[in-house]
C-alpha cells in the first residue's frame, strides 16, 4: 500500500516568512518582485513560504507595491512610522529616518509583521543597479505559525482594513 503524504507535505512549505519592503514612490511592481525573488533565491528560501509583504503605511497605496503583493499572491501589511521606529534593527539609516520618520522600513516592517519572537532571516538588501537604491527588502521568519487575521501582529496594535489585500496597524489609545 503506497504511503499517504501528510497534510503538511501536501500543502507545501509552511508560510512563515514575511518580506519587508522599503521603496521610493513610483517603483514598478516588476522591480519589487524581481528584488524579492532574487533575495529569496540567494538565501535559499522558497517563495511559497512568504505569507505577506510589509511596509510603512505611507507606501501602502503605491501602485507598484500593491501590484507586487498581488503578483506574488500575498497580503500587504502596513505600519505607521512610530511603530516601526520601536523595532530594533541591525541596519538603521539616518536617511530613511529623515525621509519616513523611522530609521528602518524593510527590516523593521519584516520584524513587526513576523510578530513576537520573529527573527531576521535576511538583512536589508538593495535593488540598485549601480545607482541609488529605489527599493530595499528584508526577510523575517515568524516564531510560530498562527492566523494573522485573528491576532494582532504587533501586541499594541489594532488592525484596520483599508483594502482587501492591505492591512494597516495603528496604535491603540
Amino acid at each position: 500500500m503506497p504511503a499517504v503524504p501528510s497534510e503538511h507535505a501536501a500543502r507545501g512549505p509552511e508560510r512563515d516568512l514575511v518580506v519587508g519592503i522599503g521603496a521610493r514612490p513610483g517603483v514598478p511592481a516588476e522591480e519589487l518582485t524581481g528584488l524579492v525573488r532574487a533575495v529569496l533565491a540567494e538565501a535559499g528560501l522558497p517563495l511559497a513560504a512568504v505569507r505577506a509583504l510589509a511596509t510603512v503605511d505611507a507606501r501602502a497605496r503605491e501602485p507598484g507595491l500593491r501590484a507586487a503583493a498581488a503578483l506574488l499572491g500575498v497580503e500587504l501589511l502596513a505600519y505607521p512610522p512610530a511603530v516601526l521606529a520601536t523595532v530594533p534593527v541591525p541596519h538603521p539609516s539616518g536617511a530613511v529616518l529623515a525621509a519616513t520618520g523611522t530609521p528602518s522600513v524593510a527590516e523593521a516592517a519584516a520584524l513587526a509583521a513576523a510578530g513576537p519572537g520573529g527573527t531576521l532571516a535576511v538583512p536589508k538588501r538593495k535593488s540598485a543597479d549601480g545607482g541609488p537604491a529605489r527599493a530595499t527588502c528584508a526577510v523575517a521568519r515568524r516564531a510560530a505559525p498562527h492566523d494573522s487575521s485573528t491576532q494582532p501582529t504587533v501586541r499594541t496594535q489594532r488592525t484596520v482594513r483599508t483594502h482587501p489585500t492591505v492591512r494597516t496597524h495603528e496604535e491603540t489609545p
